[in-house]
């Protein structure tokens, strides 16, 4: 008995290697976001191209990517990343090098995937997965009057009270400019030019020490993604800058009285990456571009309120509406990239803060504690 049993345990873990050797393996960052992309284009991607997609959860970075391949046991395919982990990964050869037209399929009018991607990709290694808004909102029940414009979130005399912001200097000193006068254009090409410069770097930081040490106003730092809303809804703050998707989920999901001003906002992004030598290469590289197309993107936006990198992505979603789960609220007003909420924008530049973060930070942090 003790030999059977011995022979059907190792059957049984043969069988499940063999299981799962032809899974696509994605790596996300788990909870509703991982959520978000197993049901809206990962579920739906396994079913139409008969591969089975394994989502599992990791902390970021490329400590355990590179971990893999240097035992020569790599078990993941693609990787959601951020931008600069995107550019580190290819020129270290982590990742494999797309033809974005030849690789990706077009939008459903042909437009190739490189024209119908919102912007373009930090490395040749990345391809778009979703846009979030760094934007504020503030609680209708607390406010008198309606803030419209970035510059309404530093106008303490006519809407007086406390702002939440973000403890870093990140998105901060990009509102401040565009509060102060300076237009974004080119996605935000002028504020990072502005703040190349002295000049422009302080008069951001003064922009924000002046609303933070206003009597009528006054500064609340916030660091976990959670804080805004319950800053607004608790009335410490009447403005709270923070992301988008939060502000949603309390609004959509809570029944709060927030409203979103999408004036000045930020938008940061995901992308993901497929990992050169994993494990299934072949399915992942199909998996990926259907998990990316226009439909696949679109159906992300079902689940939560980030943005599809395709342009043509809006479309579909306008002409579901109403998009979201729930089967009642239309989705499209809720993108960072509707064209509604991008009349006034910047894109985050990865660039920026890798090369200046350290320095701002320090930078920023002596600015705090003389508040």
């Amino acid at each position: 008995m003790k030999i059977i049993s011995k022979i059907l345990l190792t059957l049984s873990f043969v069988l499940s290697l063999t299981s799962t050797s032809y899974a696509v393996t994605v790596a996300s960052w788990g909870g509703a976001y991982t959520e978000s992309q197993k049901l809206g284009y990962g579920d739906p991607t396994a079913k139409k191209l008969g591969i089975d997609i394994n989502w599992v959860d990791y902390s970021g970075g490329l400590s355990e990517i590179k971990a893999q391949k240097e035992a020569g046991a790599i078990t993941w395919d693609i990787i959601d990343v951020y931008a600069m982990d995107t550019i580190t990964g290819c020129d270290e050869g982590l990742f494999v090098e797309f033809d974005f037209d030849k690789d990706f399929p077009p939008a459903p009018d042909g437009t190739p995937a490189s024209k119908d991607f919102f912007t373009s990709m930090p490395s040749k290694c990345a391809v778009g997965n979703i846009l979030y808004s760094w934007n504020y909102a503030y609680n209708s029940e607390n406010v008198k009057g309606t803030p419209k414009t970035i510059k309404d979130f530093f106008n303490t005399k006519k809407f007086p009270g406390k702002r939440a912001i973000y403890t870093g200097a990140l998105t901060n000193l990009e509102i401040a400019l565009i509060a102060s006068g300076t237009k974004p254009k080119n996605g935000g090409a002028n504020i990072y030019e502005a703040l190349e410069t002295e000049k422009g770097l302080q008069k951001a930081m003064d922009k924000i020490k002046k609303l933070c040490t206003d009597p009528k106003g006054g500064c609340v730092f916030w660091s976990a993604g959670a804080q805004p809303p319950e800053l607004l809804m608790s009335g410490e703050v009447v403005m709270a800058t923070g992301w988008n998707g939060r502000f949603f989920n309390a609004t959509v999901g809570e029944g709060a009285p927030i409203v979103q001003v999408w004036d000045g906002q930020g938008l940061d992004y995901e992308y993901f990456v497929l990992v050169k030598g994993g494990p299934n290469e072949a399915d992942a590289k199909k998996a990926l571009a259907e998990m990316t197309s226009t439909e696949g993107l679109a159906g992300s936006a079902k689940y939560i309120a980030y943005a599809p990198w395709r342009k043509s992505s809006i479309g579909v979603m306008e002409k579901g509406e109403p998009w979201y789960k729930d089967g009642k609220t239309d989705m499209v007003p809720h993108m960072p990239t509707a064209p509604a909420n991008t009349k006034n924008y910047f894109l985050v530049d990865p660039l920026y803060w890798a090369d200046n973060g350290t320095e701002l930070g320090e930078k920023w942090e002596a600015m705090k504690a003389g508040l």
